[in-house]
């Protein structure tokens, strides 16, 4: 079983900043690429960012420059550091990993999601 358990979300004031967190857990032999997607209401999934194992980063155009993805690849978690928050911004984000299970096979994972509102 592979489980992945996000923190990080809540509310705050536009210009403000949060930290996202993912940690991976369970039968896990390497985690080649993890990121995160959002899910604003009444709009689709985006991809906000990812990372691979090697550190090789992605980001949305809208988000550049203002989030940066990193990752322990020791204890298999991926963060999401969010600065000069926007009200745009505000979603639910879930973190989402690729696995390589112990016993083989390459699976998709998601998070729970986490609340990101961007409000004053």
């Amino acid at each position: 079983q592979v489980q992945l358990v996000e923190s990080g979300g809540g509310l705050v004031q536009p210009g403000g900043s949060l930290r996202l967190s993912c940690a991976a857990s369970g039968s896990i032999v390497s985690i080649p690429t993890m990121g995160w997607y959002r899910q604003a209401p009444g709009k689709q999934r985006e991809l906000v960012a990812t990372i691979s194992s090697g550190g090789t980063t992605n980001y949305v155009d809208s988000v550049k420059g203002r989030f940066t993805i990193s990752r322990d690849n020791a204890n298999n978690t991926v963060y999401l550091e969010m600065n000069s928050l926007k009200p745009e911004d505000t979603a639910v984000y879930s973190c989402n990993a690729v696995i390589l299970r112990i016993g083989g096979g390459t699976f998709r994972y998601w998070g729970q999601g986490t609340q990101v509102t961007v409000s004053s």
